[in-house]
């Protein structure tokens, strides 16, 4: 039987980002108010008119898993497993405790494991097949990211891992939190996986002109809002949530960062790369959302804007901002957070949730680094000088991706 209007909340935070692992590592990096981004080091990028990434300089999967599991997996599901257990740790939970029938895992991610697929297809042009791991037929879908989360806690719960590009985390957390208010699940681990750092993947987006050419000053290329910015910044990581039916966490007494209220999805119907000029379907996006949570549009005190550092993205938000929330929009504290960890593609979205979750929770919310001189259509707060001190009790995250994909999760103060 379909049990619909059951509260969700966040109960359990874990990351492996480019400023930081852990709650507090990303606290921290938050607070320093640096960017992670340098010259990329993982492969020779002289060949591109783009050499900047924001890489994880300190990841050790075997600091998360046993070892020969790591080495069964490729980094994108190792990032999403270790972030699944970082996630469960901080939310006080033992899967094996549960009925796991009713814990599920869904993730986003927009490649999957194609980088290691192109590192293997290396391998087979010198040394043909019997060179090429074993674990490859298994490793390069997307779905092995809540697969392997799955298979690692356990959980036989509703499962899924959606590819829609940079909405991709955010649309997990999204589906997950309508599968425990619809009675589908009690628990769900939702969030995104990333780890798109290779030649190929890289030289894709360079291509097309997508990411900023800033090399002599990469620590601020990622520049979202900003009159000079040029494109935006690759990075990898990945952020996974706890999200848990209200009653079940406060019977546990399981910590809670806020409270998921709406969530929805709509498409530009427009073009592969550039967002709909008007904007209409991004704020159509934003809008559904506020109905889903069943407020008004003058209760959201604050947005984590996309804000990818791209010319047509950061515009085309603002815009979409102005269409949903009217006069309001001067009054909305706003910032984009892509500054600090570059763009995660697929798990950017879930990053930013759990930045908001987090926030909340500690009454902070971060600025947009690198916006020293606002583009003049991008005309709204957006916390250039400083975060939000004093969290409100209503905020929106926004995702949108490539293929004109537009996401918003509404979160509450605890």
């Amino acid at each position: 039987m379909l049990i619909t209007g059951r509260s969700v909340v966040i109960t359990g935070v874990g990351c492996v980002t480019p400023i930081g692992t852990g709650v507090e590592g990303l606290w921290d990096g938050l607070r320093a108010r640096r960017s992670a981004v340098r010259q990329v080091t993982r492969f020779d990028p002289e060949p591109f008119s783009s050499r900047v990434a924001a890489e994880i300089e300190d990841f050790q999967p075997q600091d998360h898993m046993e070892k020969k599991r790591a080495r069964r997996l490729d980094r994108f599901s190792q990032l999403a497993v270790a972030a699944a257990r970082l996630a469960l740790r901080d939310a006080e939970l033992a899967p094996e405790r549960e009925d796991r029938d009713r814990i599920g895992a869904m993730m986003g991610s927009a490649l999957g494991g194609v980088s290691f697929a192109e590192s293997q297809a290396e391998v087979f042009r010198r040394e043909g097949i019997r060179g090429v791991d074993p674990a490859l037929a298994l490793a390069v879908f997307g779905g092995a990211a809540s697969c392997n989360i799955a298979i690692e806690f356990g959980l036989s719960g509703p499962n899924s891992t959606n590819a829609m590009s940079c909405a991709s985390g955010t649309i997990a957390i999204g589906e997950a939190f309508h599968a425990i208010r619809d009675g589908r699940a009690d628990v769900m681990l939702a969030g995104g996986a990333e780890a798109p750092l290779s030649p190929l993947c890289f030289g894709a987006f360079a291509i097309i002109r997508a990411m900023s050419t800033r090399n002599d000053d990469p620590a601020t290329a990622s520049r979202p809002f900003d009159r000079a910015r040029d494109g935006f910044v690759m990075g990898e990581g990945a952020a996974v949530v706890v999200l848990e039916e209200r009653s079940r966490a406060e019977a546990r007494g399981g910590p809670i960062y806020g409270e998921v209220l709406g969530y929805a999805l709509t498409n530009d119907a427009h073009h592969m790369t550039a967002p709909r000029p008007d904007g209409r379907q991004a704020a159509r996006a934003m809008q559904l959302a506020l109905d889903d949570a069943h407020l008004r549009r003058e209760e959201i005190g604050y947005v984590n804007a996309h804000g990818s550092s791209t010319p047509l993205n950061d515009p085309t938000e603002t815009r979409a901002i102005k269409q949903v929330f009217g006069g309001h929009a001067l009054r909305l504290a706003i910032s984009g957070t892509k500054g600090y960890y570059g763009h995660a593609l697929g798990a950017s979205g879930a990053i930013e949730a759990a930045i908001c979750a987090l926030g909340l929770k500690r009454n902070w919310l971060p600025p947009t680094i690198n916006l020293s001189e606002p583009d003049p259509a991008c005309d709204l707060d957006y916390l250039a000088n400083g975060g939000l001190d004093g969290a409100p009790e209503f905020v929106l995250s926004n995702s949108f991706g490539f293929g004109g994909v537009n996401a918003c999760l509404v979160m509450k103060r605890p």
